[in-house]
């Protein structure tokens, strides 16, 4: 194999379009542009959501409601879902980088310990907020509740 013998495969090549070169090539006068308006410019770029000029779809939809920008939100974690993690890895203590290694959540996650499920070991856990059942179901077993 020489280099100055390699081609590229067959078909992978094209040759251009070669527009506004003369009536005789087909690909003259309007360039395959059209008659007038907006896209026959040079310099048009079709803006998002353009409807040509039909009420676009984001206009016709009645709007409502409202997103509060300073909401936080947590990440809902159960007493089951800790009993299950606490059987799995055997460990006592359970903090937000231990739920963040076993994909329960990421690691900036604010969490939030949620009630449903029982707990039957006895486990130290650490989060950002609790519900008054989960504390109160964590105390019970004898475990301890730490907010971050």
């Amino acid at each position: 194999m020489k280099l100055n013998t390699l081609k590229p495969a067959e078909g992978s090549t094209k040759t251009n379009k070669r527009l506004g070169r003369g009536a005789g090539s087909g690909k003259g006068g309007t360039s395959t542009r059209g008659h007038k308006g907006a896209k026959s410019r040079s310099g048009y770029k079709r803006k998002s959501g353009f409807e040509g000029g039909q009420m676009p779809l984001q206009r016709r939809v009645p709007k409502f409601g409202f997103t509060n920008p300073n909401r936080v939100e947590y990440k809902a974690i159960n007493l089951d879902t800790l009993q299950q993690l606490a059987e799995q890895t055997g460990e006592s203590a359970i903090t937000v980088e231990v739920l963040a290694s076993h994909g329960l959540a990421a690691k900036n996650d604010l969490i939030k310990v949620l009630g449903r499920g029982e707990l039957k070991s006895k486990v130290d856990v650490t989060a950002h907020k609790f519900s008054a059942t989960a504390e109160a179901a964590i105390e019970k077993v004898g475990g301890t509740v730490t907010k971050l």
